[in-house]
């Protein structure tokens, strides 16, 4: 399959379609042409000359008769390439598939080449970007995937101003729709942006074939069709920096891509904050580029096999932060990623941190309590001493390999407990406790035998280097254990949110249970009661004002603080808003978690806040449109039954024109249809302003519809009903008077734009839940455009409907709404609209 893909309607699809059909040809191909659309234009109709053309299939819908691609034709014929235009067209009912792509796909299958066009506009996943930006939403879509698995796209371009120019000389469309035209949909902006869309698709397209055929041939090393610029991003401060200056290379060329990539060690852990990871993931999308995380055991290799994944042409990575001591002992991630880089280019950058040396240890007390540290000295200092004291009368039958072992367990047993420091302190104490007492010569800081010097050097090393992995191996699980619990408090956050239960007091109630406390309160600071307290509040958080200057929005557990001053710990919110939490003082290590169920309490008061301004500014919309259009409808439709009154009224009255009988009942008919006319619209107008004030309060009770129908259709023409409402229908609960109105408006509406000659049929059947009223005419039915405004105030076919404000379906809806019951529509078989009413069974709804 080839496609030509165009940006909009007159740059030369099918023209360069028809144009390649004919250099096929005439190199021997058997072509033919299945579907093709000239839409008038004569230069793209004299290039059909010299091409076989299968007439087309002609199918009839509505009394009309419509060409469609005759697909068992082209079957049929069997050419070698078959020419089909506009793949995005959607079929006639009563064809075999319902998009013209699909006939397509069957001629694909029997062994043709198919050359076709679309418009970018028609792609799927465009449809709404272009709706955004020409304003028209298109009917008729293609999924992409139609497309991207086309053996060849070719793109056919022309710049804005020429195809302007092509519109103004009559090439596109016919001369009444030229001005129009141009003002709305062909606006340069608009087709520039539709010219830039066609480009951007394509490029992804290409750029994909190239990556497919990079993995199909084993291609590891990048090719530099496009600029991608890796910025390797450990969460230090140089990260925003380094991003900056990716984002800067990457501008100097066109169609470059910006990425950044953050290593995660394989123990899952963090090695950095994780809101200075998000700070810099929103930088990075701030500029336009896209950041990832991704799993590494060695930074550099991990680096260097994702940049190799994209197709990397540049990494941009910072200079260490290290000491030159310790960049003396290994090599720095940015001096391995260049070696490991090979035929990718790398910018090694430096920074104001570079050389600043490690970031400084986490402080033990984050993980190990005070109390722990505190023993792990005295144990370091009392036990290297009583450990000495005890081992000094055996010394000459335990021998100095026992006394080290000894030692290094005394060791182990303080790393276990303080951590390193305390455990290098140890290794020391003990290195001269076995240097003094238990090596010849005892009693002094010498060593006699090399033997015994080596040993002791080797029990130093040895028991700083355990002392090390143990405390690596303590921290690493303290934080695991934090890192699960913050994940696990996080998750439910985010849970509660997709599940729907992002109510505040759902919130606090999470919180409460998260941090195991005596109760949480979300408080509001009263406006207008209270003075401020004076200076800043302590910490950063809100003070309220006096005593009862604040109220409670939600609170969960036991004597809940109904005033920051009585919580043991405040999160703010905002400056009005704030968390109190009762029940014992939080850490601070525990604040990123508060600070997050904080952020939720506010999206989620925020949220309800938008939501009621929305409804109030939607109701308020309504409202003035329906003023609106009242007072236009007004003057046109309520005019016309009272002069018809007032005329009639006149010509009885009048002495100066005798009237015979005949003449006289023609009269007082006309006044009486216009009065029942007049009737029937301040009727609706009435029920539709109760509807829109909230005055209407139905009684629903157990009602048969054998009841309500026959009122309901009174006023129509019994010669022009076929009605099917079977007595022995379930019992529905509703409010009769009201349905009966509902069920008048549809009968009465259908009646009226049904076709002369024709009747309207109102059928009532059941199901396990429901007792459904169908109305069904045969008329010229409604769009899917006009469905979905079908039920809005003063909506009126093709505005030709007489003696109505267009309220009567308005008033139907609103109806059917407050008994309980629901109004659709749908197509009737053959042409029409079926009006479809669902009323509860009342069983069902006790």
């Amino acid at each position: 399959m080839t496609v030509y893909l165009g940006a909009a309607p007159g740059v030369g699809k099918t023209y360069a379609m028809l144009d390649e059909a004919h250099r096929r040809q005439s190199r021997g191909t058997d072509v033919v042409v299945g579907l093709v659309e000239t839409h008038g234009r004569a230069a793209t109709a004299a290039l059909l000359d010299g091409l076989e053309v299968v007439p087309r299939r002609t199918v009839a819908y509505r009394d009309q008769e419509f060409g469609e691609l005759d697909v068992d034709a082209v079957l049929k014929r069997a050419p070698q390439v078959a020419l089909v235009d506009e793949l995005a067209h959607t079929n006639v009912p009563g064809v075999e598939h319902a998009k013209r792509w699909q006939d397509v796909h069957d001629l694909l299958d029997a062994g043709i080449d198919v050359v076709t066009t679309v418009n970018v506009q028609h792609l799927e996943s465009l449809n709404d970007v272009v709706e955004a930006i020409t304003g028209v939403r298109q009917r008729e879509t293609v999924p992409d995937h139609v497309v991207r698995d086309a053996d060849q796209v070719q793109l056919v371009d022309l710049s804005p101003q020429a195809l302007r120019r092509r519109l103004a000389h009559g090439n596109v469309y016919r001369a009444e729709q030229i001005d129009a035209s141009l003002s709305s949909y062909f606006r340069v902006g608009n087709l520039t942006a539709l010219r830039e869309l066609a480009l951007l698709w394509l490029a992804d397209r290409v750029d994909d074939a190239l990556t497919a055929y990079r993995r199909d041939h084993s291609i590891e090393e990048p090719w530099p069709a496009r600029e991608r610029i890796v910025v390797a991003v450990t969460g230090g401060p140089e990260g925003e920096t380094l991003i900056r200056r990716g984002a800067r290379i990457t501008q100097r060329s066109a169609g470059s891509e910006l990425l950044a990539v953050h290593v995660l060690p394989t123990d899952g852990l963090p090695g950095a904050a994780p809101g200075v990871i998000a700070a810099q993931r929103e930088l990075v999308e701030q500029l336009g580029g896209a950041f990832h995380t991704v799993v590494g055991e060695d930074v550099a290799t991990a680096v260097i096999d994702f940049a190799r994944g994209v197709n990397a042409t540049m990494i941009v990575v910072g200079v260490s932060r290290r000491s030159r001591w310790r960049e003396a002992l290994s090599e720095s991630n940015g001096v391995e990623i260049a070696r490991l880089a090979e035929n990718i280019d790398v910018h090694l950058m430096t920074h104001e941190k570079a050389r600043a040396g490690r970031r400084g240890a986490r402080p033990h007390g984050s993980l190990l309590s005070r109390r722990r540290t505190v023993s792990a000295w005295l144990l370091a200092v009392l036990g290297t001493a009583g450990m000495t004291l005890l081992l000094r009368p055996m010394d000459g039958r335990l021998g100095l390999p026992t006394e080290l072992v000894l030692f290094l367990a005394l060791t182990v047993g303080v790393a276990l407990i303080g951590g390193l420091w305390p455990a290098v302190f140890s290794a020391v104490a003990g290195f001269f406790a076995l240097n003094y007492f238990f090596t010849a010569p005892t009693g002094r800081l010498t060593v006699d035998a090399p033997e015994n010097a080596l040993a002791l050097a080797v029990f130093v090393l040895v028991a700083a280097a355990v002392a090390s992995v143990v405390d690596l191996a303590a921290r690493r699980t303290g934080q695991a254990f934090r890192a699960r619990a913050e994940a696990s408090a996080l998750a439910a956050v985010s849970r509660s949110v997709l599940s729907g239960q992002d109510s505040a007091q759902a919130l606090v109630g999470r919180l409460r249970e998260t941090f195991t406390l005596e109760s949480v309160a979300l408080l509001e600071r009263e406006p207008g009661r209270g003075g401020e307290r004076g200076g800043e509040p302590r910490g950063g958080e809100p003070r309220g004002g006096e005593r009862g200057a604040w109220r409670a929005l939600a609170t969960d557990g036991a004597r809940p603080a109904l005033h920051p001053d009585d919580a043991q710990t405040v999160v703010a919110i905002d400056d009005a808003r704030v968390l109190a939490l009762r029940g014992r003082v939080l850490p601070a290590s525990d604040r990123r978690v508060l600070d997050a169920f904080a952020s939720q309490a506010g999206a989620v008061l925020e949220r309800g806040r938008l939501r009621a301004e929305a409804d109030r500014v939607h109701a308020l919309q309504q409202a003035d449109v329906a003023r609106s259009a009242l007072l236009g409808a007004v003057s046109h439709d309520l005019r016309t039954p009272l002069a018809t009154i007032r005329a009639a009224v006149d010509g009885l009255r009048s002495p100066d024109v005798r009237l015979d009988e005949d003449d006289t009942a023609a009269l007082v008919g006309a006044a009486d249809t216009a009065t029942s006319q007049l009737e029937r619209l301040i009727d609706n107008l009435l029920d539709l302003s109760r509807l829109q004030a909230g005055g209407l309060k139905p009684v629903l009770r157990p009602t048969s519809l054998d009841e309500v129908v026959p009122l309901a259709i009174e006023g129509v023409d019994p010669a022009r009903l076929d009605v099917d409402v079977p007595e022995t229908l379930p019992l529905v609960r509703t409010d009769p008077g009201l349905l009966e109105r509902v069920v008048a408006n549809v009968v009465g509406n259908a009646a009226r734009h049904a076709p002369a000659g024709t009747r309207v049929r109102v059928a009532g059947s059941s199901t396990r839940r429901s007792v459904e009223v169908r109305v069904i005419d045969s008329g010229p039915g409604l769009s899917e455009e006009q469905k979905d405004r079908m039920f809005e105030p003063f909506q009126r076919l093709g505005d030709t409907s007489p003696g109505g404000l267009g309220l009567g379906l308005a008033v139907a809806q609103g109806l059917a709404d407050a008994v309980g019951a629901e109004l659709t529509a749908e197509d009737t078989p053959g042409g029409g609209l079926t009006m479809v009413l669902t009323v509860p069974r009342a069983e069902e709804a006790a």
